[in-house]
């Protein structure tokens, strides 16, 4: 059995879904797991806003705004009046329960919960579509057997036991259709996991039932080895292992979310990345196989402050390593890169919501030094032993862009530098004419 996950531009209307199901009715068993159709989270994150700030005349205009759009999705996506009433009736079901949010105290849990609506909105109608097209079909809740436990992490086992046991309520059902990025949580609780999280949910039910593969279906042909929307020569990559993928997916690759490969490849089965537009194309195929000494791409990811922290005692400081980063931890904030000195330690991260305490509590052992709108740019391949002179190569390429920071030997599957993202195109495009063959 299959697991494929279609993302919200690949449900983003009624046409869409209608491909959708010409590509998943092709007789291999399988189950769909589905986004939200595109927009409709952005669109139900500014309700939420409207709520918190008690602003509910107008959360109301855009819960009904939306619901228009979903009536004209209903009316082109049904041929047959009994599946256009069904669709309807759903629409007042969701809505109603949306707009009930507006009479009554708006917390945390009523978030989730409205949250949810759009994944389950955009499996219902393509459960009914198939229903409609003949198709022998099941639609499995996700609330149902996808479960955090209290540390926040997958439940596995809950997952397996009861994923199973709702596919065996099916007997005869080859073709299952669940929702991608809700979940419960430890106490049974609306809950998710978060944002791109459809392709975590993806991978955890492909593990749990030991699918022979997983494919994530997007907008675009698998990984490219370079930005499109910036350097004008790509290509699309053939074959990933599964670590470069992830390093990939961290480093600014968006077609990936970064968790969804790890169970993956903790049960070993291969991900595929293919286009719903094209789906002739072949894709990305994401494996274990690891191929030593080659560059694969090249990722950027925005939005980085570098943080330097310098104590002319550290040489002789025993602990000052663990005080800093008990610091970041202290504030949730994680590190992407850091490089050290006899005096100095330089880290970056990406998530600046809480920096202003964290350099205040710097600040008690160090003088800190802040850089903002920074950009990693990550090189990534598996460079054990760096046999080719790797390195050389990209450091020589980009002798003319400052480099802040540089981090290698960490991981045999990247190289990262920190650079001003003023200069991060021009830093794309050099390094894609002294890196790849075309």
């Amino acid at each position: 059995m299959r697991v494929l996950k279609f993302g919200g531009t690949s449900v983003g209307s009624a046409e869409k879904i209608q491909q959708v199901a010409e590509i998943i009715k092709d007789g291999v068993p399988k189950i769909v797991v589905l986004s939200a159709m595109s927009g409709t989270t952005n669109y139900l994150v500014e309700i939420v806003k409207l709520l918190y700030s008690v602003k509910n005349d107008e959360a109301v205009n855009k819960i009904n705004y939306l619901k228009e759009q979903y009536k004209t999705v209903v009316n082109e996506l049904y041929s047959i009046e009994e599946f256009k009433i069904k669709g309807q009736e759903l629409l007042n079901q969701h809505f109603d329960y949306m707009i009930s949010f507006t009479r009554d105290l708006f917390t945390v849990y009523e978030e989730r919960a409205l949250l949810a609506q759009g994944e389950l909105l955009s499996s219902a109608f393509l459960f009914y579509y198939l229903q409609e097209q003949g198709v022998n079909t099941a639609l499995i809740p996700a609330l149902n057997y996808m479960r955090i436990d209290k540390s926040l992490e997958p439940d596995e086992f809950y997952i397996k036991q009861n994923l199973l046991r709702e596919i065996e309520a099916h007997p005869g059902v080859e073709l299952f259709v669940t929702q991608g990025y809700i979940c419960r949580d430890a106490y049974g609780e609306i809950d998710n996991l978060k944002r791109g999280g459809s392709d975590y949910s993806a991978s955890l039910v492909g593990a749990a039932i030991g699918a022979d593969e997983i494919q994530i279906w997007t907008d675009i042909s698998g990984f490219h080895n370079n930005d499109p929307r910036y350097v004008k020569k790509t290509h699309s990559i053939k074959e990933l292992s599964f670590d470069e993928a992830a390093e990939l997916a961290y480093f600014g690759a968006k077609i990936l979310h970064p968790s969804s490969v790890l169970p993956a490849k903790n049960a070993n089965i291969p991900v595929r990345l293919k286009n719903t537009m094209k789906p002739e194309d072949e894709g990305t195929l994401i494996t274990d196989k690891i191929i030593q000494g080659e560059i694969k791409a090249v990722a950027a990811k925005d939005g980085i402050t570098a943080v330097k922290i310098k104590s002319g005692r550290m040489l002789l400081a025993y602990g000052f390593l663990r005080q800093v980063f008990e610091i970041f931890e202290r504030y949730r904030t994680p590190i992407d890169m850091i490089t050290t000195s006899e005096i100095a330690v330089s880290v970056t991260i990406d998530d600046s919501t809480n920096l202003k305490d964290i350099l205040t509590d710097l600040k008690k052992y160090a003088l800190v030094e802040v850089d903002e709108n920074q950009t990693i740019i990550c090189v990534v391949g598996n460079f054990l032993a760096d046999e080719k002179g790797i390195i050389l190569k990209v450091i020589d390429a980009l002798k003319d862009i400052p480099i802040r920071m540089i981090s290698y030997g960490g991981s045999v599957h990247n190289i990262s530098l920190l650079i001003n993202t003023t200069d991060k195109i021009s830093a794309l495009n050099i390094l894609n004419d002294n890196l790849f063959k075309y």
